[in-house]
């Protein structure tokens, strides 16, 4: 069992050299049956684990993953949370997220810092200053607390931004959601991964699914092959963000989604100089700073498939040149390392939840990069369809039917953002 934290433990370890604190969480070797297999170690499966065990009863569940703990996009994110979405079932879905995140280090007695600083959204020219006005109309009959903001509250809110009136890309106001801000990622997935082992879940690593069984009858799932062998549940959950498609192939079925790099930037560290999530639609990047002090960069994914985790120099050309014409001063400051994430898109940017065609077998996947900020929503939704066997009200509108009955719930045109 793991030692819950608290300032009493702290000080007791720290008098012995902190040389006593016992393993996160355990390392079992998978047993030959389980209730529920949930296939991905990031924090959408850490997630769905958890809230089986704590709001279902369900604890006889493993975590399989193919590497380590927060190895996958959990760990390769700029760990931005909001809820400016435009439709409602998007608005209702990720501000619960951000509730949930709110009360998540109690939750999981585990500090994920979670820092509301707020997002800044700015606009570049008159239409789009109107078309955030209407955004944040919608946002707000939604109950999304967004705000429109003028040119000067852009400059009061980050005074480094461009101001001068000569701008190729002017900052003619913006929109501002102040419940938004950032969270530690490994913090997040590590939170979730000791919560869940406490509630009794196998969590297992370096152990690949290379198939999915399936009764020759019904066609219902039964179980999963490993590299550590035959696992068998009648409820199998597949959380594995880019390699969704490579999951529902082993299943018998194909997912309407596609797989793409998507890059990140961390500079060298730095006084405090931006106290917010700044980003701009138009310019195609956004930033923020963390607590080491690095600014944390973010664009576009890259405009073609691939499972490449290395990213390429034209996107980090043009995530760049976006950033420095939005704050110039950002010009000089020197790169520490980049990487790239392997993000599922859909055709609706719209995250794929709920049942599939296979019985017993069910989706979280198709979040592009907007994942992290899903977590809580996208575990507790998950867990409860999984439980119950009905996808949770929230994320009746993403089912994989709505691409049949082109009910498509399309973010990157409604709100101008691709997840």
């Amino acid at each position: 069992m793991s030692e819950r934290y608290s300032a009493f433990a702290l000080a007791r370890h720290a008098l012995t050299g902190n040389r006593d604190w016992p393993q996160a969480w355990r390392s079992p070797e998978p047993k030959a049956a389980y209730d529920v297999i949930v296939i991905g170690g990031g924090g959408h499966g850490l997630a769905t684990a958890y809230y089986l065990a704590k709001n279902h009863g369900i604890s006889n569940v493993a975590v399989i993953e193919k590497g380590w703990i927060g190895g996958g996009n959990s760990g390769r994110n700029t760990t931005i949370v909001r809820s400016d979405y435009y439709y409602p079932a998007s608005a209702a879905f990720f501000d619960r997220s951000v509730t949930l995140y709110e009360g998540l280090s109690r939750a999981l007695n585990f500090n994920i810092m979670f820092s509301q600083r707020g997002t800044l959204t700015v606009a570049h020219s008159r239409g789009e200053v109107d078309f955030q006005r209407r955004l944040v109309n919608a946002m707000a009959l939604n109950g999304i607390d967004m705000r429109t903001v003028s040119r000067e509250e852009c400059f009061r809110l980050c005074p480094i931004l461009n101001c001068t009136p000569d701008a190729r890309y002017p900052i003619l106001g913006g929109m501002v959601q102040d419940r938004a801000g950032t969270a530690r990622h490994d913090a997040v997935v590590w939170g979730y991964a000791r919560a869940a082992d406490r509630l009794g879940v196998d969590i297992i690593q370096n152990c690949a699914v290379t198939g999915i069984r399936r009764d020759p009858v019904t066609g219902a799932v039964t179980g999963v092959e490993t590299e550590k062998g035959l696992i068998t549940a009648p409820k199998v959950g597949i959380a594995v963000a880019g390699h969704s498609t490579v999951l529902a192939d082993m299943a018998g079925f194909r997912l309407p989604l596609r797989s793409l790099a998507l890059q990140a930037f961390v500079s060298e560290p730095m006084k405090p100089v931006i106290d917010m999530v700044v980003s701009s639609a138009l310019l195609g990047v956004y930033v923020s700073q963390s607590d080491k002090g690095g600014l944390v960069i973010g664009g576009n994914a890259d405009a073609y498939a691939s499972y490449a985790q290395r990213g390429n120099l034209p996107s980090m050309e043009a995530t760049l040149s976006g950033l420095i014409e939005m704050i110039p001063s950002f010009a000089r400051v020197r790169l520490l390392r980049q990487w790239a994430g392997i993000v599922d898109y859909a055709h609706d940017s719209s995250p794929v939840l709920g049942l599939s065609p296979v019985p017993g077998l069910f989706l979280n996947c198709g979040w592009g990069g907007g994942g992290f900020k899903a977590i809580p929503a996208g575990g507790e939704t998950t867990a409860h369809t999984i439980a119950t066997g009905q996808p949770h009200p929230l994320i009746e509108a993403f089912s994989l039917g709505r691409f049949r009955e082109l009910a498509m719930v399309d973010e990157a045109t409604a709100a101008g953002i691709e997840h």
